[in-house]
């Protein structure tokens, strides 16, 4: 179905699925959008034994290592179909797959705790969250716990939306770091467009995209960062400075949360407008 686009805002850079929760995921060329996001988004998580809790990066004293862990699909998951298995690469490079015997206990291994790899979220499910003492924060130098959305292992929304011009305009302010994608952990990355600069996506807020010729969002809140935009990963370095930086200049804001009002499917180089 046509989409009229009102304003031109860009294109689709890139598209990203985390298949479980914190651990590294998986740039797609194309991906299918439900009510529920990306699909296979956030489809796993690990579960502490010991207290129930949802591991989360958010907490990096408790859980260090979430980041040296990849998650990909064996098989892409379709629409109306299960959750399809998961392939995890560990830290020393070795492979292990959801649902083959001993992987809980490698996971376990892996991270210092006990824990359970889990498809489905529990009633009440809840996570952790670390505040570095960054002024600007809601917390300072405090671990919090928060609940997430019923059944999901989403920690707000179902999407997350960056843009190229949010990253360059945080490029500019601290040229020291490096605000790679990967750091924010978006589901769309948009290529700006019409010379736009600057925190751009604030003004997005309350309004509705399209994106290609049928998925259409709306915009509900700005994305606010956390402790996990700091963390190294594969070879970004460990910084401070890329939260502190968001923190001073745009509230700790970093992109726009968003749900899905229409579905279908999105690639690599779609529009981008609002309608």
């Amino acid at each position: 179905m046509a989409t009229s686009i009102r304003t031109a805002l860009g294109s689709v850079e890139s598209i990203w699925r985390y298949p479980v929760k914190s651990m590294l995921g998986e740039r797609l060329d194309v991906a299918e959008l439900t009510e529920r996001g990306v699909l296979g988004d956030r489809a796993y998580a690990l579960v502490d034994r010991a207290d129930g809790k949802v591991a989360s990066a958010k907490n990096p004293r408790k859980w260090p290592r979430l980041f040296e862990i990849h998650a990909t699909f064996v098989e892409p998951p379709r629409v109306g179909g299960g959750v399809p298995a998961v392939r995890i690469k560990f830290p020393d490079g070795s492979i292990g797959t959801s649902g083959e015997a001993g992987i809980d206990q490698k996971l376990s291994g892996a991270l210092g705790r006990e824990v359970k790899l889990e498809s489905s979220a529990a009633t009440g499910a809840a996570a952790e969250e670390y505040w570095p003492d960054i002024e600007g924060l809601d917390h300072r130098d405090a671990v919090t716990e928060f609940a997430l959305p019923e059944g999901t292992f989403f920690d707000g929304a179902t999407i997350h939306l960056l843009t190229t011009a949010t990253l360059a305009r945080l490029g500019e302010l601290y040229p020291q770091g490096r605000f790679d994608v990967c750091r924010f952990r978006p589901n769309i990355v948009i290529e700006s467009s019409g010379g736009a600069n600057g925190f751009v996506e604030n003004e997005w807020i309350g309004q509705t995209l399209a994106i290609g010729d049928a998925v259409r969002l709306n915009i509900t809140a700005p994305c606010l960062r956390c402790v996990m935009t700091t963390l190294a990963q594969d070879d970004l370095p460990k910084d401070i400075g890329i939260l502190r930086t968001a923190a001073q200049h745009n509230r700790a804001a970093v992109g726009v949360y968003a749900s899905v009002l229409r579905d279908g499917t999105i690639r690599a180089g779609d529009s981008v407008g609002r309608v």
